[in-house]
């Protein structure tokens, strides 16, 4: 059986809907909601789960740190017949009003990261797959959330544009600030960029960790349960949506 040389995941394995957080150890916390589900894989920063979920095939699979890794796991679940994908993770708020908790729905992304580059010139824009980001919007409001919607920032250096970076990293933002770009975070471009070419849907729903203003975060993993569990509930109903036939 031929596996996907990083994902170490073979054909049949992973289901065509699936939930891409960041770190490794938040997989166990998604796949508890996924029916009848079991550990497929764990290779380098990858970590699979794949179960079900009214009647669909989803998985989760850990992408790690930044735009590399995430396009590789991306390409190779697209290798595997994967179709729809949701990137779940945390950002850092650059507009004041964002509070800690508070979720945000991508609907594209400011490319800044290298990944990117290396298909497509930077003028080529970094869009969520519009059918997705709907359906993670409605879910988010049926379940009592409202969701900030809009533009994130995506770049590689974590150092250089985080509330941990120099001191002078607000005004390296200004631009971004003033222009009302949500948050930052390390993945979602390449994602979208990504899905766009290979014509899957993709797109993101992050939850505030940190304010760049204010140089308020969050850093305790169990805090952070109640929202990764929230979010993982609006993935699988968005996943559900877009799997009934449309009306009308």
């Amino acid at each position: 059986m031929k596996r996907a040389h990083h994902l170490q995941v073979a054909q049949g394995e992973v289901g065509e809907y699936v939930i891409l957080p960041g770190d490794p150890g938040r997989c166990q916390l998604i796949a508890r909601h996924f029916e009848e589900p079991k550990l497929v894989a764990s290779n380098r920063e990858f970590v699979t789960y794949t179960g079900k979920h009214r009647g669909l095939s989803v998985s989760v699979v850990s992408t790690g740190m930044g735009c590399p890794s995430a396009a590789i796991a991306l390409e190779e679940l697209i290798m595997l017949q994967a179709k729809y994908f949701v990137r779940l993770g945390t950002t850092g708020a650059l507009q004041k009003e964002l509070r800690i908790g508070e979720v945000i729905i991508a609907n594209s992304a400011v490319r800044t990261d290298g990944t990117s580059l290396e298909y497509v010139p930077v003028e080529f824009p970094a869009i969520a797959d519009f059918d997705l980001t709907r359906a993670l919007l409605e879910a988010s409001r049926e379940k009592g959330i409202k969701a900030h919607i809009g533009t994130i920032w995506s770049h590689d250096a974590f150092y250089k544009g985080s509330v941990f970076a120099d001191p002078d990293f607000l005004e390296r933002e200004r631009w971004l600030i003033d222009s009302g770009i949500l948050s930052v975070e390390n993945e979602s471009s390449a994602l979208f960029v990504i899905g766009y070419l290979r014509k899957v849907k993709v797109s993101t729903i992050l939850t505030v960790v940190a304010n760049h203003h204010t140089r308020e975060v969050l850093s305790d993993e169990e805090a952070l349960e109640p929202i990764f569990d929230f979010m993982t509930e609006v993935c699988l109903e968005a996943f559900f949506k877009l799997s009934r036939p449309h009306k009308g």
